[in-house]
């Protein structure tokens, strides 16, 4: 596992690139990190592996449930990621019916991960990212909760938590 390099304050580098499949897309396509965060209010959450327990009973439907919430506070753009290819994010989003309501950014190289701190070694799994949820606004980190290592570390990276950061924040 990586020490997380990624802190309150930091700027989100602009040159990484994901793989975006989302509904309504013909082809997957590359998106940059700049294209997600520069100019928009952005909560980004990461999850360890599509289709995991808590990624599927929890993270991924807590977020579609509360996203009308989270828009109400200025938010832009509700982001996932992990470190999966576009294709496994496509199906695990259809399968949770989150139709436009976040936007899955695969990160299957780990390269947004890697270059954040964010990974960690997971029995049967290999390299993933650890589960977190961050607020960017305009490319800068405003809020980071990072959860312990492990597959089912679940207490401060849902969207009550975040709602409650952002209410914090004055939004």
């Amino acid at each position: 596992m990586s020490t997380p390099k990624i802190k309150v304050g930091d700027c989100i580098p602009d040159n990484i690139y994901f793989g975006v499949f989302n509904e309504g897309d013909e082809q997957p396509h590359k998106i940059t990190s700049g294209e997600v965060f520069k100019g928009k209010k952005v909560v980004l959450f990461g999850i360890p592996g599509a289709y995991t327990s808590i990624c599927s009973s929890k993270h991924l439907p807590q977020f579609v449930d509360k996203s009308e919430e989270l828009k109400a506070k200025g938010v832009d753009k509700i982001a996932c990621t992990a470190v999966n290819d576009p294709y496994v994010l496509r199906e695990w989003a259809a399968s949770h019916n989150t139709g436009n309501k976040i936007l899955m950014l695969g990160d299957g190289e780990a390269a947004f991960h890697g270059r954040l701190g964010l990974l960690q070694k997971l029995p049967f799994a290999g390299e993933r990212g650890l589960r977190f949820s961050m607020y960017v606004d305009d490319g800068i980190v405003k809020v980071l909760n990072i959860e312990e290592p492990g597959p089912t570390s679940y207490k401060i990276s849902g969207p009550e938590h975040m709602l409650k950061d952002l209410s914090n924040l004055g939004l």
